[in-house]
């Protein structure tokens, strides 16, 4: 009878333990889509930013319909209302395969502020886009300095 116990008792144990860890792992696994989703919504950014990039360099000849595509990209990129992708708790401390640090959660009126600087950034981007490539590249600067505000103070670095 003893030995039932003690066999019961290690299968509640062992009940309990793995029940934890896949609590633990399901609620980390429930940031996955949102954080997908924010980094697919980056890798646009950076697609349509290197289009624009590469005409204002010289490295990819000036055509003023792809310009303007890409900097409406942009803009509408910027306007994307995604709260579920940002959820908190899905930053870096608690979640593996992002870069978001978790004070971006705990500073959101600056996170608010740049946002809006990129959105304004965007819109002066689009406004200039079918000028010619020294106008794109009078807007990069801008452009560029607005994500780059919010990916150092908010986002860790490669390893």
């Amino acid at each position: 009878m003893g030995r039932n116990r003690t066999w019961i008792a290690a299968a509640l144990v062992s009940a309990t333990a793995v029940g934890a860890v896949l609590a633990d792992s399901h609620a980390k696994s429930s940031f996955a889509a949102g954080i997908k989703a924010r980094q697919a919504h980056m890798q646009l950014y950076s697609f349509n930013l290197g289009v624009l990039g590469g005409m204002a360099k010289g490295d990819v000849e000036y055509n003023a319909e792809a310009a303007g595509l890409a900097a409406s990209n942009i803009v509408h990129l910027a306007s994307i209302h995604q709260p579920q992708a940002w959820a908190p708790g899905s930053d870096n401390s608690a979640n593996e395969g992002t870069r978001a640090l978790p004070a971006l959660w705990q500073n959101f009126p600056d996170v608010g502020q740049k946002s809006a600087e990129l959105f304004a950034a965007a819109e002066a981007m689009k406004a200039v886009a079918g000028d010619g490539q020294a106008a794109i590249g009078g807007a990069m600067g801008r452009l560029g300095g607005a994500c780059s505000a919010c990916h150092k103070a908010y986002r860790a670095p490669e390893n």
